[in-house]
């Protein structure tokens, strides 16, 4: 029985394990718009590759529009792409997006949005940042990840503002932060942090002005 059991579990596993994959299709293709040209693929005419990786949907694959189809076939290129860490990494986020309130959601939604709409080289230096903390070792992550949820809202917001400020920097004077930074002592760099927070009624930095300074001391 106890063997019966456990078999069970495995197959239900497996299932639940396939139909995440396909939750995760879909979740790394963006929404198309509709294409009335789009034409049908019928199942006999996909890659066996496409094929396994779209395996949950092979009974009514060719019942899907077109739009449809195309946007799966799109996510399965990407998963198959994809390295065994990044694939498990799809799934997580999309366990979390499914544990989300719909508040939770909605900024999910925005904060994307935003993403969407900043210029190509700050999206591009956003991504530089998530490959590197994909590439730390896997404790360091998970102490990255539980300093962040200890964290208080305020300080949460405080860090948020402090990236955002960050955000708007040119290139040097981040540099510059970074080299100042390095050198000070984990209590000049609490100071620094919270010295530098927006205050009410000021913006960020204007571009063109001077990189923050860390206090009197530091840089040694």
């Amino acid at each position: 029985m106890t063997r019966h059991r456990r078999r069970r579990a495995v197959r239900r596993r497996k299932h639940v394990i396939k139909w995440l994959t396909m939750f995760c299709l879909l979740w790394l293709t963006p929404a198309l718009a509709a294409d009335d040209t789009a034409a049908s693929r019928p199942w006999d005419q996909l890659s066996a590759e496409e094929q396994k990786t779209l395996q949950p949907l092979r009974e009514r694959w060719d019942t899907l529009p077109p739009e449809r189809q195309q946007k799966l076939l799109q996510g399965a290129k990407r998963w198959q792409q994809m390295s065994p860490e990044d694939r498990r990494e799809a799934r997580e986020r999309h366990q979390r997006w499914q544990k989300m309130a719909p508040e939770q959601r909605q900024k999910a939604r925005e904060r994307y949005e935003r993403f969407k709409n900043m210029p190509p080289e700050e999206q591009a230096r956003l991504r530089r940042a998530h490959e590197r903390f994909k590439n730390l070792p896997p404790e360091k992550k998970r102490e990255l990840r539980e300093r962040w949820q200890n964290m208080s809202p305020e300080d949460r917001a405080r860090a948020r503002e402090q990236m955002e400020r960050t955000r708007q920097m040119t290139p040097e004077q981040r540099q510059a932060v970074r080299e100042r930074l390095k050198n000070a002592s984990p209590e000049e760099r609490r100071k620094f942090l919270e010295g530098h927070r927006p205050q009410a009624g000021n913006g960020a930095p204007k571009s063109g002005g001077p990189a923050p300074r860390l206090p009197a001391g530091s840089g040694r």
